[in-house]
């Protein structure tokens, strides 16, 4: 399907790269772009992952055949509410979201029961870097797309939605959005928070400048996630705090297993947790689970 006017709202990283991803599989006509920033909107213009830009997203929205959410999660009952009323009947809303099922909830409140036109996604795509300026048309090839269709959906919806993803280079799975937000919380969104939480750590010790200036790269690789956008990161860490509360659980217990064999200075027990660990990492690597 090639789509004549597509409204992007929120064009960043994901945003960005929608649009130009559109263009590059020629799967579009004309692309408009909605966002906070006009410098923001203007850079996304003269890359060309936008044709134009409005600030209001009612005209954003009206004769657009396909809609993209990509604003930070927090944001989403506004601007559902806002595209309520200028919505065409027959067009696809898709949206970029990293959690679910408030996502879901917004779209229910929102649109009422033209909510059958959103089939939420999330794309396993993201980067520390953020705005129209990382935006790439090769950002969703190769990369998962989840799905967690509603109730409400037609089949027909569900199946042009992916059809739109996968056009991208993308490949999709369906998923319900409390699976989806459970899943995350543990390979997502726990890691962000540990990457934001020993980088905030070390920065607030005395000899701060010292530390950072030994850290080399095994510090870099791991809290690279830290270079984050901080408010994406604040809303889907507040939108999924059940969900990940549950896994700072899981993961303290985990760290208090490594505690308990430095305090007994258990060398084998110490072994052990690495080596499991890494034949774990090698395993995913490796591509056996899946």
């Amino acid at each position: 399907m090639v789509f004549g006017k597509v409204a992007i709202v929120g064009v960043g990283l994901i945003g960005g790269s929608f649009g130009l991803a559109l263009k590059a599989a020629k799967r579009c006509g004309r692309i408009v772009g909605v966002g906070r920033g006009v410098a923001n909107l203007e850079l996304a213009l003269e890359r060309g992952a936008i044709d134009a830009f409005e600030t209001e997203i009612g005209k954003a929205v009206t004769d657009a055949d396909l809609v993209l959410l990509a604003t930070p999660v927090a944001q989403f009952p506004q601007a559902v509410a806002s595209m309520a009323k200028d919505l065409m009947p027959a067009a696809l809303v898709t949206d970029g979201g990293s959690t679910k099922r408030d996502v879901v909830a917004a779209a229910r409140s929102g649109l009422g029961e033209r909510c059958a036109q959103f089939v939420p996604a999330h794309p396993i795509a993201g980067a520390e870097k953020s705005g129209a300026g990382a935006a790439s048309a090769d950002l969703f090839r190769g990369r998962k797309v989840v799905l967690t269709p509603l109730e409400e959906n037609a089949p027909e919806k569900v199946r042009v939605a992916r059809d739109v993803w996968e056009a991208l280079g993308a490949t999709t799975s369906l998923m319900t959005p409390e699976a989806h937000d459970a899943l995350f919380a543990a390979v997502s969104h726990l890691p962000h928070l540990l990457a934001y939480a020993l980088v905030g750590e070390i920065a607030g010790r005395p000899d701060a400048a010292q530390l950072f200036g030994y850290a080399a790269g095994g510090f870099r690789d791991f809290t690279r996630i830290a270079s984050s956008h901080p408010e994406m990161w604040r809303d889907i860490c507040i939108a999924n705090s059940d969900r990940l509360l549950a896994e700072i659980a899981k993961f303290s217990g985990a760290l208090r297993r490594f505690e308990k064999a430095l305090q007994a200075k258990d060398v084998g027990q110490l072994e052990r947790l690495f080596a499991e660990a890494r034949a774990a990492r090698e395993r995913w690597l490796n591509g056996e689970y899946g």
